[in-house]
């Protein structure tokens, strides 16, 4: 993701502010958690990116609270933090754009990649760089395979459960 020119923050990445923390305090054969955040610039980006995760590749359900098995998401900025001051949430780093994710523990690791993948793909108009807008075509040749590994194609607009 951080290929295509997205803010990633999880703290198992090495960039992230409080990964030493983390790498000295977990346990290492529980990795570093299911929270992931990525931030798409604009409050819009974010809510069609939810939008596709939810409706196009069945990645997730948009929901306010993330705690559940199934992974969840939210646009922060215009959800849960919406009451701090903008002056906050800039401190704490909550751009309008910024998606945070619950990732849950049904489906495998590799449908999950590929849903997020054909998700971001999807985005119009195409990712800001030249070097994203080059992932992301590229992405778009691998949707046959990644369609391939969600049930239907990824043409239900709704979830199954």
């Amino acid at each position: 993701m951080q290929r295509l020119g997205l803010r990633v923050l999880y703290p198992g990445l090495p960039d992230h502010p409080h990964h030493a923390r983390l790498a000295a305090a977990a346990n290492p054969g529980y990795g570093s958690g299911g929270m992931l955040c990525i931030d798409m610039g604009t409050e819009d980006r974010a809510n069609r990116l939810m939008h596709h995760l939810q409706n196009t590749t069945q990645f997730g359900l948009m929901a306010v609270s993330l705690g559940y098995y199934e992974t969840l998401m939210s646009c922060s900025g215009s959800s849960t933090s919406s009451e701090m001051p903008p002056e906050d949430r800039a401190r704490a780093g909550i751009s309008p754009g910024l998606v945070r994710m619950s990732v849950g523990y049904n489906g495998t690791l590799e449908q999950r990649w590929a849903q997020l993948e054909r998700a971001l793909a999807l985005m119009q108009p195409p990712l800001p760089s030249p070097t994203a807008a080059a992932a992301a075509t590229a992405l778009l040749h691998h949707k046959a395979a990644a369609d391939r590994d969600v049930p239907d194609g990824g043409n239900s607009n709704h979830r199954k459960h």
